[in-house]
């Protein structure tokens, strides 16, 4: 593993390479197009000094010649018709009309043309500027070229020159910045000092920055560290007890789960014996007894899987099938299924019969099951059932729940300490706001003691 400061240096290396390169192409771009700039408008400016010597057509051929062998460009005199009537590289006689070249037909509507491209009579790259100008009461054009070659020679000792410049200026950067990483490293190195000695540390030790800011604010955190790890004799005790505890919880839960468990397995090992051992038992006590040991196994049964679903939701593993589901016809299948085990018990159902929701029908099933069985369990009048478009509401008028632990009470394994209300396991709502919160609906929870409790779910 590297130390900070190679990171830091080969991180800047090649921060500073792929800068340099980027920076340099975009700039080569950059100069070379204000240099062809410059370049045009130097022609235009030889044009307009050319211009001005010009007062006759006669001998223009000649005057052409006499400018290319001054300020080495090519010099083209054209007619308003396109007929060239002089030029300093070439016969005029025997080259083409140039009345469709870029460069004079912009310069026909325009201050001026130019046009980079290649010239057919000279078989090289040239930049061409033309400007239109009036001689003997005539229109005529006067064009300049320059070749590519030279500009591109010129720019080449040019931007060798800047990127030079820009080197230095990059070497400069850079050795600030190794400057920079050296500094760190050194705070670094403090640091870790501090760290090693903090280990084996028998008192508070104390380390001080000024380098930054930031270094400062480590340094008083470490020091902070520092005396309170120093304290850590004195705080053995308490977390000791937090650990006791913990501990105690998790034979609660244990003993919750026992506890919960050993009611029907007692009833059903009861009633079974029973049946066992007196032969000449009645059909229907026989009958009876048989229900009895089917009802607690549902009840198991129902525990076990209650406790299964509850964590393979938290841990991911159950997958939802979402699908358009009538809710009325919902909640009717579940307070029939609800009935056959409290047979004399009124459940109310209020509800608008064309409430179609996506949700996982089977989850969602387990879930408002869970709510209208928690309101029966602790009630003993009716139970009521509201449906309507926003939400499902079961009321019921029991014992209530405490407001201190209304917000604990979906807690997985949260059992209140009282005997007026607990959660069974401490899964069934649980299990219910997992399954609520899948659907991405809400769960709120009114409760008055000895009044009663309202479970809403919200869609």
């Amino acid at each position: 593993m590297l130390k900070l400061h190679d990171i830091f240096f080969r991180k800047f290396l090649l921060l500073f390479v792929t800068i340099f390169l980027i920076l340099g192409i975009l700039f080569y771009f950059w100069m070379k197009n204000i240099y062809i700039e410059a370049t045009k408008l130097d022609l235009l400016h030889n044009i307009d000094i050319l211009s001005l010597h010009i007062d006759t057509l006669d001998n223009i051929d000649t005057l052409t010649k006499d400018i290319k062998k001054l300020v080495d460009l090519r010099v083209t005199i054209i007619s308003v018709n396109g007929k060239v009537l002089g030029d300093s590289d070439e016969n005029f006689n025997l080259m083409d009309n140039h009345l469709n070249r870029v460069e004079i037909m912009t310069s026909k509507y325009y201050k001026y043309g130019s046009s980079i491209r290649y010239s057919n009579t000279l078989q090289k790259n040239l930049l061409y500027v033309s400007k239109k100008f009036n001689i003997d009461n005539q229109i005529y054009y006067i064009r300049m070229a320059r070749e590519i070659a030279t500009i591109n020679h010129k720019f080449f000792y040019l931007s060798i020159k800047i990127t030079f410049l820009f080197l230095i200026f990059m070497i400069i950067v850079f050795w600030v910045s190794l400057k920079i990483s050296q500094a760190v490293e050194d705070e670094t190195k403090k640091i870790l000092e501090f760290l090693s000695n903090l280990i084996n540390q028998r008192k508070a030790i104390k380390i001080e920055s000024k380098y930054s800011l930031e270094f400062n604010k480590i340094t008083k955190l470490l020091t902070l560290t520092s005396k309170q790890l120093a304290q850590k004799n004195q705080k053995k005790s308490k977390y000791t007890a937090k650990l006791k505890l913990s501990n105690r919880q998790k034979d609660d839960i244990i003993s919750a789960i026992s506890h919960e468990f050993k009611n029907p397995i007692a009833v059903i090992s009861g009633y079974a014996q029973t049946i066992l051992e007196d032969k000449n038992i009645a059909p229907s006590i026989r009958e009876k007894f048989l229900l009895k040991i089917l009802t607690n196994s549902n009840k198991l049964t129902n525990m076990i899987d209650r406790l299964r679903l509850s964590i393979n939701l938290e841990e991911g593993k159950k997958v939802s099938i979402f699908k358009s589901t009538n809710i009325n016809k919902l909640i009717n299948i579940i307070i029939e299924d609800i009935n056959l085990t409290y047979k004399n018990r009124d459940i109310e159902f209020i509800g608008d019969s064309n409430i179609n929701i996506k949700v996982d029908e089977t989850m969602f099933y387990v879930a408002i099951k869970n709510l209208i069985e928690n309101a029966i369990k602790y009630s003993q009048d009716r139970v009521v059932v509201e449906l309507d478009s926003s939400s499902i509401k079961i009321i019921d008028t029991g014992i209530g729940i405490k407001d201190s632990d209304i917000d604990k009470i979906t807690d997985k394994f949260y059992r209140v300490s009282s005997n007026s209300w607990n959660n069974s396991l401490g899964v069934g709502l649980s299990l219910v706001k997992n399954i609520i919160n899948i659907h991405n609906f809400r769960l709120n929870i009114s409760s008055i003691e000895n009044r009663g409790s309202t479970f809403e779910i919200v869609f």
